[in-house]
């Protein structure tokens, strides 16, 4: 077991020779499903253990609320993670997170959703990889079309054109995909 020192200012010292910059983000957030018991190593519709690095300081996560009062849950913060959190464990580390917490009433959503300074994205979660990456790239098609104006065709041939993925984790009992797309693309669309 090796002990790494994390720093914000100097990053994350690996060993003598390499440091890796400092990136925390929060690698399980979700709600609770409606009915049935969950465990929140398992990421789905809900969010869970999507293990996103976009999860980070300044995003915007949109989860749906199937349940009264929502019962959020977050944890395994990390302070680095390559795409795929490739043999199951990042760096992790004890954080004090603060987060605010909205309820935009009316607005239903399939699964979660996250936007930056620089994207939209959706979610997916599922086995096997492709199908979390379909799924993804679904609902972002319909994010386009319900939100900024475009045909879910049209959507589709964009994405085709201009989409990105991101790799959450490739460990867990679902693998779970990001799939975006460029706020300046969708606002050209506007």
């Amino acid at each position: 077991m090796r002990k790494l020192q994390v720093t914000a200012e100097e990053g994350t010292v690996w060993n003598d020779r390499i440091t890796l910059p400092y990136e925390p983000f929060i690698g399980t957030i979700g709600t609770a499903p409606q009915i049935e018991a969950i465990s929140s190593l398992v990421p789905d519709y809900y969010g869970g253990n999507m293990d996103l690095p976009d999860v980070a300081p300044g995003a915007v996560v949109y989860l749906p609320v199937q349940t009264e009062g929502g019962f959020l849950f977050l944890g395994d913060c990390h302070a680095a993670q390559g795409d795929g959190e490739l043999c199951g464990v990042a760096i992790e580390h004890p954080t004090v997170t603060t987060v605010r917490v909205d309820l935009i009433k009316g607005w239903t959503i399939r699964a979660p959703r996250l936007e930056n300074e620089k994207f939209y994205m959706t979610i997916g979660s599922s086995r096997p990889m492709e199908d979390a990456a379909r799924g993804a790239y679904r609902e972002l098609i319909r994010w386009m079309a319900a939100d900024f104006g475009f045909d879910e065709i049209d959507a589709y041939l964009l994405l085709t054109q201009c989409g990105r993925i991101r790799l959450g984790n490739m460990v867990d009992p679902k693998y779970t995909v990001g799939a975006s797309v460029l706020k300046s693309i969708v606002g050209i669309a506007r």
